[in-house]
């Protein structure tokens, strides 16, 4: 019977597959690349080639030679939303659900929605678009993959609040990078092509760094080639002695840490295209009524994170750790677990060191990885 049923599960997902509309993203390494230009270039191609492409939301910051690209293009009204008595204007999924076109133009993916919209993000929009059969074309910048954020969250000098979750970017069909040198992006910025003159100064000293611009970049580049990677493996004829990969991170209630890992554990999930796990092991002195309210607060919170970024959460009550973290290795046939760095003082070191050495023995015993993340 379940054998069954995962037949008609399986069976039922190729049909949501066939069904769903195709997915392109342009990313770039920050604003100014030239994104949103590129976007409606290609919008002008397919209403020439007879398809029916919509314009859903464009922001052209101002740039004259992208507010010339809109000319001739079928623009979709905005939906207006009333908050804290300020009409505001945001992308109206129900219009381009009840139009349906083949082809439709989302940009600024990463955005965060009005209060009271449909979605809370931009790129659940364009996820319930694609549902509907609708083709999506969008735009991110780099900085605003989730994932990323342990690697980049300390070298850049301003902090990205809007960001969407890697799989996102793994669900596009086509990831195209629009890339540009620092030092011609620069130029731009300095002749007034990417911000008004007023700007220009501010932008300088803070996130059109070179230094930072060229990690960006280097980022870019690396998703889309891992991008292309993964979808040349997915085509390919599969092999029935290819080992699955798993992954799966042990976290406790320390916010910053446990983030850090998940995000840490994501990416290297993704390089994979590997299933991925959170593991949070309750011991005793962590129970329910000995645990402060903050800690609750942060393990929800994180929780949440993982799930959002595609892993999936598996609590359990135990006071033997490297006991439960072995039994959720088999229960799950995972192939890799990850733990992080000990930060505690040294009178507890020598404790930890001996779990820490009977979690390797118990890991080398089942031929199961460790990788410890700092």
């Amino acid at each position: 019977m379940e054998a069954q049923r995962k037949s008609a599960e399986h069976f039922l997902d190729l049909i949501k597959q066939s069904r769903r509309g195709k997915f392109k993203i342009y990313l770039g390494m920050c604003a100014g690349v030239g994104k949103t230009y590129r976007m409606l270039q290609e919008s002008h191609d397919l209403l020439r080639n007879g398809i029916d492409v919509q314009i859903a939301y464009i922001e052209t910051h101002d740039r004259e030679d992208t507010i010339k690209m809109l000319a001739g293009l079928p623009l979709l009204p905005r939906k207006q939303i009333y908050y804290k008595g300020n009409e505001l204007d945001d992308l109206d999924v129900d219009l381009v659900l009840q139009k349906h076109p083949e082809v439709v133009v989302v940009d600024e993916l990463a955005h965060t929605n009005v209060p009271g919209s449909k979605n809370e993000k931009r790129w659940q929009d364009v996820m319930e678009i694609l549902d509907a059969g609708i083709n999506v074309i969008s735009a991110v910048n780099i900085q605003h993959l989730e994932g990323l954020q342990a690697e980049v969250g300390d070298m850049l000098s301003v902090p990205v609040y809007e960001r969407i979750p890697d799989r996102v970017i793994q669900s596009a069909d086509e990831v195209l990078f629009v890339d540009i040198s620092v030092e011609d992006l620069l130029s731009r910025l300095k002749e007034g092509k990417i911000y008004k003159k007023e700007k220009i100064e501010t932008a300088l000293r803070n996130f059109f760094q070179s230094e930072q611009l060229l990690l960006l970049r280097e980022l870019a580049l690396k998703e889309v080639a891992v991008h292309a990677i993964k979808k040349h493996e997915k085509e390919k004829p599969s092999d029935s002695k290819h080992k699955i990969e798993r992954f799966m991170v042990c976290i406790g209630t320390d916010e910053k840490k446990a983030k850090n890992l998940i995000r840490r554990t994501c990416r290297l999930a993704s390089y994979y295209q590997a299933e991925w796990y959170i593991l949070y092991i309750q011991t005793p002195k962590e129970s329910v009524n000995k645990i402060a309210l903050d800690k609750q607060r942060y393990l929800i919170n994180n929780f949440k994170l993982a799930t959002e970024l595609g892993g999936q959460v598996i609590q359990v009550q135990g006071k033997d750790v490297p006991e439960n973290i072995v039994d959720q290795v088999l229960r799950m046939r995972i192939t890799t677990v990850c733990i992080g760095r000990p930060y505690w003082p040294f009178l507890r070191i020598l404790w930890a060191m001996g779990m820490f050495r009977r979690l390797m023995k118990k890991l080398e015993k089942i031929q199961v990885d460790l990788i410890i993340l700092s």
